[in-house]
């Protein structure tokens, strides 16, 4: 054995040594792959509760038109305490909650810390919260025609619904549920196009509510058509959690509409590794095959996911789906939101456990939302170190502290 070689066994003795706790870890993690014989059984039981037949249990529509939203109901699936029955009814009254089939049956029925039922059931803290603005991030002042929200120079929202297939407790706009679900008026979507096509830097439309997939195939297709008559209007994207709360919405149709108006992206709302299923594979990978390019966005929640290895975990599973990790939300200043807080310190050791641990492919990045409207700020660990006159000191993924070249080279050298 050379020397080259022995020394290139030693590093590659310490990288393994790095990923052992993190192995170690995955041992008592669930994930949506692990638990799927358990979902399955509790799909079943769902089915027969509900008289529906498989092919109906796979119809948006029916999942949509049976979404849970009673505590009645909801205690025929999940093991709930009388004091939990009264914590949702008494949250409830004050915040509309209503879960899709699909979602509720991802939840352990007897483990109220599940990751998932956190996201989707009621609790007393949302009520009694004395924390948190409704609108914490400005929108209010922001929006110069209405549903518009517009806080950068080439882009733009446009608030198409307010209804999702399910409401998560986190929900940055909540404000904007009511007791329908209501698909913005044709007439407010109209002024918004002519607010596109009289602002010519608009370069890039961001078709949200609510959820942008919850509108009709047909209004997608024609607003979809609207923005492809813009020539200035070179992307569009959808904002979405249905992949991960209503997989069957990704129906061939949808996806053979979204194929004729490339180049078009998805940013999705997967938060812990539960949420990846064999059914959110499908319909992701149906979206890739329509040539549509997938981006998650996740949002760092206590008690759900603000642990290293979850969130590494998590990346690692979205990449198997087609879906490249883009975002890392810090929780946002929501009224009912605090008992999902955490400090930024929190995201910030997570990312450092990701930077070298794992593909920079499934590193997203980590950002605060500004107060009042004034945009997206990433956050980073510090590995710049210093600039000196020839050389910059940087600290690498190992916490090794290296100096590193900095010189142009001398002209007719």
């Amino acid at each position: 054995m050379d020397e080259k070689q022995r020394i290139s066994l030693n590093r590659a003795a310490e990288l393994k040594e790095t990923i052992a706790e993190y192995q170690h870890s995955l041992k008592g993690m669930p994930t949506g792959y692990g638990r799927w014989p358990e979902i399955q059984k509790n799909q079943e039981k769902m089915m027969k509760y509900f008289g529906a037949t498989a092919a109906e249990w796979a119809d948006w529509r029916w999942q949509l038109k049976n979404r849970i939203q009673t505590t009645e109901v909801l205690q025929e699936f999940l093991n709930l305490t009388p004091s939990e029955i009264e914590e949702i009814d008494r949250t409830g009254a004050h915040y509309r909650w209503a879960i899709s089939p699909y979602y509720l049956s991802l939840m352990d029925p007897n483990d109220p810390g599940d990751p998932i039922r956190r996201q989707a059931v009621p609790q007393l803290f949302e009520y009694t919260d004395p924390y948190g603005e409704s609108d914490p991030m400005g929108e209010a002042y922001t929006s110069p025609v209405p549903a518009i929200t517009r806080r950068y120079p080439d882009r733009l929202i446009v608030n198409v619904t307010n209804q999702c297939a399910m409401y998560c407790r986190h929900c940055q706009r909540r404000r904007n549920i009511g007791e329908k679900d209501l698909a913005t008026p044709r007439e407010q979507i109209e002024e918004a196009l002519r607010y596109i096509r009289d602002n010519k830097e608009i370069r890039d439309v961001l078709l949200t509510g609510g959820d942008g997939f919850m509108l009709s195939n047909k209004r997608i297709a024609w607003l979809l058509d609207e923005l492809d008559s813009i020539p200035h209007v070179e992307i569009k994207r959808f904002g979405t959690r249905t992949p991960v709360t209503l997989p069957y919405r990704i129906d061939d149709e949808l996806c053979d509409i979204l194929s004729r108006h490339l180049p078009l992206y998805v940013n999705t709302h997967f938060n812990h590794p539960l949420e990846v299923t064999p059914a959110a594979r499908e319909a992701c990978l149906k979206l890739a095959r329509a040539g549509v390019a997938l981006g998650n966005q996740a949002v760092l929640l206590k008690g759900i996911n603000n642990d290293p290895f979850v969130m590494r975990k998590l990346n690692q599973e979205l990449l198997k789906i087609m879906v490249r990790p883009y975002y890392l939300f810090h929780p946002k200043r929501v009224k009912g939101t605090s008992h999902f807080y955490v400090r930024v310190e929190e995201g910030l050791e997570i990312m450092e456990k990701l930077r070298g641990f794992t593909s920079g492919l499934a590193i997203p990045t980590y950002l605060i939302n500004a107060p009042h409207g004034y945009g997206k700020t990433p956050l980073l660990p510090t590995y710049l170190l210093g600039i000196g006159k020839d050389t910059v000191t940087i600290r690498t993924w190992e916490n090794r502290v290296l100096r590193v070249d900095n010189r142009e080279a001398e002209e007719g050298e």
